[in-house]
Parts: structure tokens; C-alpha cells; sequence
């Protein structure tokens, strides 16, 4: 295994562990199961294991299993703050206590705000004393460091990472989202403030291998250098510097066994030109299998009324991948999740974004279809539910 380093000094594993996805059984963690593939991963040298509040049996599996095998100051423990629950100062410490009885310890190496989604968000957890809250918890001992993951544009992760001394932050990235959520422009900015960078959904989980249109499939099996689609993705995240760490949700030893070796013979700077070509073929062949040809270039941006188009396309282009649900949850966690909604219900019309497409795409009457792709009027209601109790307080 090989380690990139975090600000404290720490080394930390290139493959970390996702563990959003143990195996379940009617909704319960397969304990000997999970037990069998994270003590393997410790033994090849995976040092980092991420999971949140929200997943489901997942913090009490994970502690339980490192009680057991006596190994927790082998690892760093990354769990997160569902700050969308908080609605007062105490509930932040509440939360905090429960996650250190589920997971069987007295301190969290890595612990992030769970999806933080804008200023506005982040100010209310000030306003509920968070900033002081982090700085005991550090005193004390029982944070490490403090960090947040994010679903967003580049500019509000940007935005974020200006407005607090964060020790890590956590992305989703991978050679689909290049241009899209924090992207690589988000990457390398965090980089040059020296915040390293954890690495989520490199495969889109799992969809970048098993969802890859004729065409890409073709591309990839053409090419000289023979690679599976899952190692093309995580190789192309592994080669840029930037990238400190990288999740995979692990849940078989055949694939903890695959990602070990990748992640022990990669190189940062290691893909030629051809190779970088390559992934530009395989991602132009998803793109021609879409709806819509929005590259993500930005030009139709800002938009008047604070729509976010090229994530709005790059969703609606998603729905015809992916599992329909998981874009549109993807979409509410990336345009409504906040105060100042971004998604194409804002559009007013005023075609501003159209004379500045430089691919002449029809936007206005896009964003339509895509609004009846990812909001169907009973997801509509819900997003307009959701967004209203998230934002309570």
C-alpha cells in the first residue's frame, strides 16, 4: 500500500475504505461478512475508514468489529455530522456522544460536517457555536481533525473552503464529474490552500463499470494497455497529486483484492497522453449516449435566477445511465439542499444562458424536459418538503 500525508502528519492509505455499503440482510449488516473484509483491508494496509450517522447500522457494525478485533489505533476512523438534524447547539454534541458509543471509542480521527451545502448553512452552525464546539472537542482530544464532505457547485465549495481553517475535505470526483460538483478546479484549489482532498463515488458507484455504453466498452478494450474500466477510473483519480485518498465501497474480497494492487503500483503522473485521450474517448462516448451535448464548459453561467445548468444537464443526462432514484437524489443534494435553491424550477425564461452556449444548445427548452426527467410532480412536492425542514432554524 502506498500513503499520501494530511496536515497533522498522519499518513493515511491511497485506498480508503467507503463503508456505506456493507452487505445487508433484510436492512441488517452481515456481520462475519463485514468482519472478514475490513480485517483483510487492514491487513493489506488500508488505514482509513469512512462511514456517517445516516447509514444505516453502519457505525454500530464498524466499532463492533474493531472492538472486537482489538485493532482501532491501527486505522483512522472518519465518521460525519448530519448538520441538516442540528436544529440547536446541544444537538451537536448529542449527535457527537452517539456516534462515540456506536462506533466503541473516545475520539474520531476524522470527523466531517455531512454534506454541507452553502454559506448559509455553515453560518447557522456558527450561529449555534460550532466553531468553539470544534476547538474543545480538539482540545480534548476526541477530534483529530475536522473537515466536511460536499455536493455542489465549484464556486460554493470554493466559497467553503475560504471560510473556515478545515483540515480535509471530502468530494465527489471522478473523470465523469471533472467539470461538474467541486470538480478538478475545486480539487486544485483545495490543494494550493494545502487541504488534502478525500476522494468519493470514483466510480459513481460502480456505474462508470457496469453501465458504460457499447461504445466506451469498445474504446477501453481496443486500446493496447489492457486495463478493466474500474481501474481506468481509479488510476485516472490516483495519478493527480491532489488526490490524498480515494474510497471505494468495498464488498467483496475479489475487489478489495483488485483495488489493493491498483493501489500499490500507481504512480502520480503517470498517464501518457494516449491514456489521458482514452478516458476522453470513454467520457465523449458517455456524453453522445446522453441527451443533452452540455460539456459543462460554464459559459451559460451565472445564471439571472441562480439555476445551475451544468449540473442540472449533467444529471438529466445521468437519468438515461443510472438508477433514475439515485440522480434524483443526487440532484436535490446538489440544487435544494440549501437556502438559495439552484435547481431549473427557478428558470424565469429570460434566455440570457442561450447566447452564450457555445454548443447552441436550446437551454430553455432543456431545462423543461429535464424538469420533467428528474421532477415529477410527486418528487417535486418531496424536494419542496425536504428543502423546507432542512432548512428550519
Amino acid at each position: 500500500m502506498q500513503y499520501r500525508t494530511l496536515r497533522n502528519g498522519k499518513k493515511i492509505s491511497l485506498l480508503g475504505y467507503g463503508c456505506m455499503r456493507f452487505t445487508k440482510n433484510n436492512g441488517r449488516v452481515i456481520m462475519d461478512k463485514a468482519e472478514r473484509e475490513i480485517m483483510q483491508a487492514i491487513r493489506c494496509g488500508v488505514n482509513y475508514f469512512d462511514t456517517a450517522y445516516v447509514y444505516p447500522g453502519n457505525e454500530e457494525a464498524l466499532g463492533r468489529i474493531l472492538e472486537k478485533n482489538h485493532c482501532r489505533e491501527q486505522i483512522m476512523l472518519a465518521t460525519k455530522l448530519p448538520y441538516y438534524l442540528v436544529k440547536s447547539p446541544d444537538a451537536i454534541d448529542r449527535f457527537f456522544r452517539e456516534q462515540l458509543t456506536r462506533l466503541r471509542t473516545d475520539y474520531i480521527d476524522c470527523y466531517l460536517i455531512h454534506m454541507l451545502s452553502d454559506l448559509q448553512s455553515w453560518e447557522r452552525m456558527k450561529s449555534y457555536g460550532i466553531e468553539a464546539w470544534i476547538a474543545a472537542r480538539k482540545k480534548e482530544g476526541s477530534i483529530r481533525q475536522i473537515g466536511f464532505s460536499f455536493h455542489g457547485d465549484t464556486e460554493t465549495f470554493q466559497a467553503l473552503l475560504d471560510a473556515y481553517d478545515w483540515d480535509f475535505c471530502q468530494i465527489q470526483y471522478n473523470y465523469l464529474d471533472e467539470h461538474s460538483q467541486a470538480g478538478r478546479r475545486g480539487l486544485q484549489y483545495a490543494a494550493q490552500k494545502g487541504i488534502p482532498v478525500i476522494i468519493m463515488e470514483p466510480l459513481r458507484g460502480g456505474r462508470l463499470v457496469n453501465n458504460l455504453p457499447a461504445e466506451a466498452v469498445k474504446v477501453i478494450e481496443t486500446y493496447p494497455v489492457k486495463r478493466s474500466p474500474a481501474e481506468w477510473g481509479l488510476r485516472w483519480l490516483w495519478e493527480q497529486p491532489e488526490v490524498t485518498c480515494v474510497l471505494s465501497g468495498m464488498n467483496s474480497l475479489q475487489m478489495l483484492k483488485e483495488n489493493v494492487r491498483i493501489a500499490h503500483t500507481v504512480q502520480a503522473g503517470e498517464f501518457t497522453a494516449q491514456d489521458h485521450a482514452l478516458i476522453r474517448k470513454v467520457r465523449d462516448a458517455i456524453r453522445r449516449a446522453a441527451k443533452v451535448g452540455c460539456t459543462g464548459c460554464g459559459y451559460c453561467m451565472p445564471c439571472p435566477n441562480g439555476v445551475d445548468i451544468p449540473t442540472t444537464f449533467n444529471c438529466y443526462n445521468k437519468m438515461f445511465l443510472e438508477k433514475k432514484n439515485s440522480v434524483r437524489r443526487e440532484y436535490f443534494q446538489v440544487s435544494s439542499f440549501k437556502k438559495k435553491r439552484s435547481d431549473m424550477t427557478q428558470c424565469v425564461g429570460c434566455g440570457k444562458c442561450e447566447r452564450h452556449c457555445p454548443q447552441h444548445i436550446e437551454i430553455r427548452k432543456e431545462l423543461k424536459n429535464a424538469e420533467k426527467a428528474l421532477l415529477p410532480a410527486p418528487v417535486k412536492l418531496i424536494f419542496t418538503i425536504a428543502n423546507k425542514i432542512a432548512n428550519l432554524g
